[in-house]
């Protein structure tokens, strides 16, 4: 049992079912985009994390983000994750599109 549990824990195998699911939250639409908070389940916290998607002559655009910000709960992680976005967006502006990996 001993050496179950430390291969779970060095292979990450054996979390909990909430660490392995992530959730998306209802998208909501700022300033031209769709904001779609989508936190990433890490070590029982949720990290920030989240999608900002616009259409641009005719196609959809997408980009994603991942910060290293940690939160207790899902709700929190949601807020934060969709605060970030719009910062993103507020500081980026149409730029944030112009990429090729969009």
């Amino acid at each position: 049992m001993v050496f179950k549990k430390l291969f779970q824990s060095l292979t990450g195998s054996g979390s909990k079912e909430t660490d392995t699911k992530t959730v998306a939250a209802d998208p909501i639409t700022y300033k031209d985009t769709i904001i779609t908070a989508t936190p990433l389940p890490e070590g029982g916290q949720y990290k920030t994390a989240g999608s900002i998607s616009k259409t641009v002559d005719g196609a959809v655009k997408t980009t994603e983000f991942i910060r290293a910000d940690n939160h207790g709960s899902l709700d929190a992680a949601i807020e934060h994750s969709i605060n970030k976005a719009k910062q993103i967006v507020d500081e980026r502006g149409s730029s944030l599109f112009d990429s090729e990996r969009c």
